[in-house]
């Protein structure tokens, strides 16, 4: 009993968590319109928490994914305002999540600063430049180009339902490639057999002759692009940029790896887990607004369920 509650705990609570929000919200909560709200809801959790898996396999953190979320959405938007195109502005944006990840990669492949120190740094660093692109306001959708605001609210239609199409939305696309990008990556390339390698000894890994300061190094550079997409996406949804947006990303990242953890075998991040951490959160959260709960209560529950993602790992671990 003990064993299987450690094995299928994470499935089981995932499942209770439907069955309370189905009995409690039964006319709107497994409904085809809100299933795919919350697929979009949870888009840009999605694609950070996917990134964020790459460098967590290895063992590392990065505590920078919020604020470089934050700050390439108002790169973006500033160079809106200054009428560059958006497949530009766009572009410049990833450019600058890939310097920030191949910055935190310097940081703690090359030099060696403990990932949770040279990542809690730069938090602060883009954070603040995020403040000074932005002069510290919102830049509001007037200077938002429509197509840009438009990405986010459209997507191919799947079905009609009472006489709606019923859409899939795009944001909802992007962010299931991204999950398939890295589950390739991380599970069916010699550069994900090494990043686990690396994971589970990283002194074994060097004496085995594995690269595992350029690995390290590529990791968080693939991260870092990962958190500028999360960021554009954001925008994108609300057609507008702050330099907080992306403050609440990195904590609810971290807790998806944690909750997907907890649903493997071998107790390691594996990305297909993650995004099922992901729409754990997501459900919670949806439900929870459904029966308006307090903000403030949903942070503390998102506290809980880390506490709870990390006690089952580590009692799989020892039991193994």
């Amino acid at each position: 009993m003990t064993g299987a509650f450690r094995r299928f705990g994470g499935l089981f609570g995932m499942l209770a968590i439907v069955v309370f929000f189905a009995v409690n919200l039964p006319d709107t909560f497994l409904t085809a319109r809100n299933l795919l709200n919350i697929s979009q809801q949870i888009s840009m959790l999605a694609v950070v928490a996917a990134a964020m898996t790459v460098v967590m396999v290895m063992g590392d953190f990065d505590l920078s994914v919020g604020a470089m979320a934050s700050l390439s959405g108002v790169v973006a938007a500033a160079l809106f305002v200054q009428g560059w195109s958006v497949p530009s502005a766009v572009a410049v944006a990833l450019l600058v999540g890939l310097i920030g990840g191949l910055l935190n990669g310097v940081l703690v492949s090359v030099i060696g600063i403990l990932p949770f120190v040279a990542t809690l740094a730069t938090l602060t660093v883009f954070s603040g430049f995020a403040f000074i692109v932005s002069g510290g306001r919102t830049i509001f959708g007037r200077d938002i180009p429509a197509s840009f605001g438009d990405f986010a609210r459209s997507g191919p239609q799947i079905a009609e339902l009472d006489g709606r199409a019923l859409i899939l939305p795009n944001l909802t696309i992007v962010a299931l490639l991204v999950v398939f990008v890295v589950w390739v990556v991380l599970e069916q390339t010699t550069y994900g057999r090494r990043l686990y390698a690396i994971g589970g000894n990283k002194e074994a890994a060097r004496l085995a002759g594995l690269p595992v300061v350029l690995l390290r190094f590529t990791a968080f550079a693939f991260t870092g692009v990962g958190a500028a997409l999360a960021g554009l996406m954001i925008a994108s949804r609300v057609a507008s940029a702050n330099p907080t947006q992306g403050d609440g990303l990195m904590l609810t990242a971290i807790a998806a790896v944690f909750l997907g953890m907890t649903l493997t075998r071998d107790g390691q991040p594996r990305v297909l887990a993650t995004l099922a951490g992901v729409a754990v959160l997501g459900i919670l959260d949806n439900g929870l607004t459904q029966m308006r709960v307090d903000s403030y209560v949903r942070q503390v529950m998102v506290g809980a369920i880390i506490l709870l993602s990390v006690g089952l790992s580590a009692l799989s671990r020892r039991g193994k």
